[in-house]
């Protein structure tokens, strides 16, 4: 029997012209390709490269601690100026006790801020810095503070690696309340809380009042008590030392704070009415005590030594034993 053997499949050659055809359309494919991945790393790389600079130009405690010497610097010297034209050269001096405080918290925040955590700015940041330069461009200088405000509640939430910066934007917060929203405050409120010193002030003297008015404890006449006087700004200055402090010693709250707080505030309440009593003896003792320019500084440092003297007393532990 002979079998005849066939075979299943031609292992014949390919055309040569086909393959050179495949080919050809192979290689214009990868270089559209190419061409395409090309354009697009050229529109992108920018872009990448420049924020990649940034992050890496500016560590992130750095970077925060330039945006809060730009936002207190502006508010300070705006403040600065609104009170030279308002009170002149004599005012400007007199009120230069209690803004030892003012700054001291600038100087405290800003070098918590500036000695935390060397982390990496992120992209959020500079989304907020544009927003705080935005501010702080205006010439308005209580945008400043509210810029401050704003870069202190995002590092408190957002940006909060590192307890020096936490502590740092406390106190820096705790600034603004003094140096913007109590002031705001103040202005809403300052009916009753001008009626409330003059009531104080009645119950020292046995005297009557009329709203802001007090009368004279001979009766000559009524002494007027107005917002310059008032004993709510010496308050904001004892809220801010407290916190400047405790913070930049890194104290421990406690119970036993609540007490030291209050006698730092209250202090201020007390002389602030007791002055304002001895104005109102009669007009001879206003003459003599309100435009007095030594008594006026004197009361200033007085204010300054009691907050200040809390203030200690309540992180004495935590500052004493950094000595």
């Amino acid at each position: 029997m002979i079998y005849e053997y066939t075979p299943l499949a031609s292992w014949a050659p390919k055309d040569p012209k086909r393959s050179k055809a495949r080919h050809d359309i192979l290689t214009r494919q990868a270089n559209e390709s190419s061409v395409t991945a090309t354009t697009t790393n050229e529109l992108t790389g920018p872009k990448r490269g420049l924020l990649a600079a940034l992050r890496h130009s500016m560590p992130r405690n750095e970077f925060f601690a330039v945006l809060y010497i730009l936002g207190c610097a502006n508010g300070l010297l705006g403040r600065t100026i609104y009170a030279l034209n308002l009170e002149g050269w004599r005012g400007a001096v007199l009120g230069f006790e209690l803004n030892v405080i003012v700054y001291f918290a600038s100087f405290a925040g800003v070098y918590l801020i500036a000695s935390s955590s060397r982390s990496q700015t992120r992209t959020w940041d500079f989304a907020v810095a544009l927003g705080f330069l935005g501010l702080v461009s205006l010439p308005i200088y209580a945008m400043s503070w509210v810029a401050v405000t704003g870069l202190s509640l995002y590092i408190l939430f957002f940006a909060n690696d590192g307890c020096e910066r936490r502590r740092g934007a406390l106190i820096l917060l705790a600034l603004t309340l003094s140096m913007l929203w109590g002031r705001l405050f103040f202005q809403f409120f300052s009916r009753p809380l001008l009626a409330l010193d003059a009531t104080m002030v009645t119950w020292m003297l046995g005297t009557e009042r009329i709203g802001n008015m007090v009368r004279f404890a001979d009766g000559s006449g009524y002494i007027v008590i107005t917002p310059a006087c008032a004993s709510f700004s010496n308050i904001s200055y004892a809220f801010v030392c407290w916190v400047a402090i405790t913070q930049w010693a890194n104290h421990r709250w406690s119970p036993i704070d609540l007490l030291w707080s209050s006698l730092a505030i209250s202090s201020v309440v007390a002389i602030n009415v007791a002055r304002m009593a001895l104005t109102a003896i009669s007009q001879e003792y206003y003459e003599m005590i309100h435009n007095n320019y030594w008594r006026e500084t004197l009361l200033s440092t007085l204010y300054l030594c009691l907050i200040i003297g809390f203030s200690v007393i309540g992180a004495r532990r935590e500052l004493f034993a950094r000595a």
